[in-house]
């Protein structure tokens, strides 16, 4: 499995490193196929001792934004149990410990929307609410799509649309679309798209002008 080093923000190379937590052991308090719960006697930055959970996902989350020639994207709606509410998203899915988040997401593109991608530009990795969790999350955009067959979960019920990228910015911007890597990854797409419209993203420059046309 790929994994990023820590990269320091260029206004911190000059600071001097901040104390750092001290964990005295780990005691392992639930586990099961998808995360466990562990449970630390701990020093903070500040010498205080406390007592401190983490929630530790065995996968590392995995999304795509999924773009059409026409600046259109296919996002899947399905209910989600956790906030017991229905979600937009784009193709989502976990790459388990072993497996690279790259061939994950390219699984779960064609298993939620029923689409083959010819390419690929990483777009963001993400530590995800990380006061409680180690949780990570890669996202991508990918175009030059192709229909294949979908294969849902066993669990899910999906349903599709294809709506254009702007009127998705809109909704996410208005908090009907709140799923946090589609959040994120359709805002970083927006600054890629603007980037690419004069040669310096990673976007073709037509498809670019086709997301951002009203």
């Amino acid at each position: 499995m790929k994994i990023i080093e820590q990269i320091d923000p260029v206004w911190a190379k000059d600071l001097p490193e901040a104390p750092k937590w001290q964990s005295h052991g780990q005691e392992v308090l639930i586990e099961n196929p998808w995360m466990r719960v562990t449970r630390h006697p701990v020093t903070a930055p500040t010498g205080m001792k406390a007592d401190y959970w983490v929630v530790r996902p065995k996968n590392i989350g995995a999304g795509v934004l999924p773009l059409h020639d026409d600046g259109t994207v296919t996002m899947v709606g399905q209910h989600r149990f956790a906030l017991m509410r229905y979600s937009w998203e784009m193709p989502e899915g976990g790459a388990p410990e072993g497996e690279d988040p790259f061939e994950a997401i390219q699984r779960e593109l064609k298993e939620e929307a029923g689409l083959t991608a010819r390419h690929w530009v990483a777009a963001l990795d993400m530590d995800l609410s990380n006061s409680t969790t180690d949780e990570r999350a890669m996202c991508w955009l990918a175009w030059g799509l192709d229909d294949t067959k979908v294969d849902p979960d066993p669990t899910e019920v999906l349903v599709s649309a294809r709506v254009p990228y702007l009127t998705l910015l809109e909704e996410v911007g208005r908090g009907a679309v709140r799923d946090s890597l589609t959040v994120a990854t359709v805002y970083r797409a927006y600054h890629m798209a603007q980037t690419s419209l004069n040669g310096d993203g990673p976007l073709p420059r037509e498809l670019a002008q086709a997301m951002l046309s009203a």
